[in-house]
């Protein structure tokens, strides 16, 4: 679901099934040209699309974190959003970029990150289902 779609009267009652928070990063910098934001914010899009599609009754898609295009400058800010969110209640934060560059290493709130490794790579649907199920049946830590 997307969080615009949660009102006051139905989240308490919806929030212990929406354990999982999608946090979309788009990675636009203030040099990107209405272009370039368009197509790194659909690229964005392209990666979180299977996610929202396939896992509807457990994740909350969050508003996207757009200026973060440096991974090294913006990791500390991407981190304190991370764990503000699970803060918030939700067990598993994703991080999902159209661009790649973030590490485990420097989001260690993100129990995964969903993201290229090459600059062409289009998402696959499956392999990404798949790394969420994997995390779902993780040990819980702690």
């Amino acid at each position: 679901m997307k969080f615009s779609e949660l009102d006051e009267a139905s989240w308490p009652d919806l929030q212990p099934f929406l354990d999982t928070a999608l946090l979309p990063v788009s990675g636009l910098t203030a040099l990107d040209s209405p272009p370039e934001a368009a197509e790194k914010i659909g690229r964005t899009g392209d990666w979180l699309s299977p996610l929202e599609e396939a896992f509807r009754g457990r994740t909350v898609t969050l508003p996207a974190s757009h200026y973060d295009g440096d991974p090294a400058a913006g990791a500390a800010r991407l981190e304190g959003l991370c764990a503000a969110i699970k803060r918030q209640g939700y067990r598993y934060v994703i991080v999902v970029a159209g661009g790649g560059g973030w590490s485990e290493a420097a989001l260690p709130s993100a129990d995964l990150i969903v993201q290229p490794s090459e600059p062409d790579e289009q998402p696959e649907p499956e392999r990404i289902r798949q790394a969420v199920t994997t995390l779902w049946k993780r040990p819980a830590v702690g």
